[in-house]
């Protein structure tokens, strides 16, 4: 194992308070700290922009571990071990001629870390990347390890489970038959046209992607469509409710290609390459979902806001997720639409805004993400999500001496 400084999150906008940093080389590595009585916490490519995986001890950062990524005999699924980026992982089940459901819109985040976050991307009938979730190996804090099945009673508490359950080592994901998609870009689409067709816009393809600063327009549709088997290309339309076709964008070491090319999934789902690197991470982000069924009202809420955000905005993000059934993911028990605000670096001003968004879109039971900012209270959070009571159940059957604790957990969760 190697100690790592003491490092800043990727956006350098929070600074972990552990008290030691390590990056483990192996699983016997992870048992030992494990078993040592320290209390501590996993760590995956700190992509969070709070303290949800911080600690009072020692952070355990798992992406120095071996890449494993193992397809099972009948290939539906494959198992990979928790600290591999998806990026990695897509290279791998495309060269098995296989592919995942959906990818984020980075493909640096490790699989650990955003399936325990519900992290996702974007379909109106693909749920979040946890959602493919089919089993999750768990080091617990007896040096045991554990497998949780689909279908077992404690599986929906912990595939998304922040960490406070153990180290997760591995997961299993289900896979599918290889597929081609292409990209699309629209601009410019009227902000009462796209209320007025919100549905149809979203379903306008395999993964549809949408961008606003606020401004009385959708300044960009990104549609990723599927190509059929057999198919050399699919016709997309010049005009969407309005929108025009945007001229293809010159190839980029950075973004994935849209140009209406046809590609692999795993180089047009995500919006960044595999091989690059998406931004220098001058940002802070936050993302409220809200049921699909509140969304025009919920967009109305923010757009009358939009004066008091767009100083202190890059841009802002919807997207849509299909429900699932894990007890702390945002889109449980409903389909959602996924508002992700792209903030410039003024940390004073955005948190002086959360809480007005928040509240602004709390009549629509707004969910936060748990890796990005928020200034929802334990109160507000137990709300929100009524399996909270079974999950802080299965934290105190797991962890009955409070290993895996921290800061977020003791303040949001409550376990």
């Amino acid at each position: 194992m190697v100690d790592v400084a003491h490092e800043l999150n990727w956006a350098g906008t929070y600074g972990y308070l552990a008290e030691r940093i390590v990056r483990v080389r192996s699983l016997d590595e992870v048992r030992d700290l494990v078993t040592s009585g320290s209390r501590l916490r996993p760590l995956g490519t700190r992509h969070s922009f709070n303290d949800v995986a911080d600690g009072p001890g020692l952070l355990v950062d798992l992406t120095g571990l071996p890449v494993q990524v193992e397809v099972a005999p009948d290939r539906r699924s494959a198992t990979v071990s928790a600290g591999t980026r998806y990026g990695v992982v897509a290279r791998e089940l495309e060269r098995h001629g296989l592919a995942l459901h959906n990818m984020g819109s980075l493909p640096h985040i490790s699989v650990g870390g955003a399936t325990a976050t519900a992290t996702h991307g974007s379909g109106v009938s693909l749920g979040a990347l946890s959602s493919a979730v089919a089993a999750v190996e768990i080091l617990s804090a007896d040096g045991e390890l554990r497998v949780v099945r689909r279908g077992e009673p404690d599986f929906d508490g912990s595939v998304v489970a922040l960490g406070a359950l153990g180290v997760t080592t591995r997961l299993t994901l289900d896979v599918q038959p290889t597929y081609r998609m292409r990209q699309d870009a629209y601009a410019d689409l009227p902000w009462d046209v796209f209320l007025e067709h919100l549905p149809e816009v979203f379903a306008a393809a395999y993964s549809t992607c949408l961008f606003t600063e606020w401004d009385g327009r959708v300044r960009e549709i990104l549609l990723k469509s599927r190509v059929p088997d057999g198919d050399e290309d699919i016709a997309v339309p010049d005009d969407l409710f309005g929108a025009r076709r945007m001229a293809p964008r010159p190839i980029s070491d950075r973004s994935t290609p849209v140009d209406g090319t046809v590609g692999a999934w795993c180089d047009r789902l995500p919006h960044f390459r595999i091989d690059g690197t998406p931004s220098n991470g001058s940002e802070i982000q936050s993302e409220h979902f809200v049921p699909f069924s509140h969304a025009v009202d919920a967009l109305q809420a923010m757009a009358a806001m939009g004066d008091r955000i767009r100083p202190h905005l890059h841009t802002a993000e919807l997207r849509t997720m299909a429900a699932d059934t894990a007890w702390l993911s945002p889109s449980q028990g409903a389909d959602v639409l996924c508002i992700a605000f792209t903030w410039r670096k003024h940390p004073e001003e955005v948190a002086s805004l959360l809480p007005d968004i928040e509240a602004a879109l709390a009549p629509y039971d707004q969910r936060p993400h748990w890796g990005k900012m928020s200034s929802l209270d334990a109160d507000a959070i137990n709300a929100l999500f009524s399996a909270l009571p079974r999950f802080r159940d299965l934290v105190q059957r797991s962890d009955r001496n409070g290993l895996f604790r921290g800061p977020f957990l003791d303040r949001i969760i409550r376990p």
